[in-house]
């Protein structure tokens, strides 16, 4: 499984996934981008995100979201509970990653912190899946 063995490196850039906040404006380099959040962003309007997509199942489930609670201390085992979330939806990230493979796509999130939140980790699991197994 994925979720036990994908390194963690934020700073990869070898596929054309990227990740942002939904409040920074949207920019033509962005690409397709995708909300990768269950809940809507506070404050924000749907037409000022500028989305093309708004992935809730790619979300941490609504437990792992509130025990991880953004706490750093709890990162590395968020992540791996995360990947192991993801590892048994397939079906829901794997046309997203192969379209990373080919295509910029940006993955939005509104978490306030830029190096521990879910789209720093969905970002890893698909730059690893993708290394692994390419665009298909």
């Amino acid at each position: 499984m994925l979720g036990d063995r994908f390194p963690f490196r934020p700073q990869a850039t070898a596929m054309s996934i990227a990740i942002k906040r939904v409040y920074e404006p949207p920019a033509k380099n962005d690409g397709k981008r995708v909300l990768v959040d269950r809940l809507w962003p506070r404050g924000l309007k749907k037409d000022e995100a500028a989305l093309d997509l708004w992935a809730k199942e790619l979300a941490p489930s609504a437990m792992l979201r509130r025990w991880f609670g953004h706490d750093p201390s709890r990162w590395d085992t968020f992540r791996h509970r995360y990947a192991t979330e993801l590892d048994a939806k397939a079906e829901h990230w794997r046309a997203l990653a192969q379209e990373g493979a080919r295509h910029r796509i940006t993955l939005v999130y509104g978490a306030k912190d830029e190096e521990h939140n879910n789209a720093v980790a969905l970002k890893a699991y698909l730059e690893a899946w993708l290394k692994g197994h390419g665009p298909h």
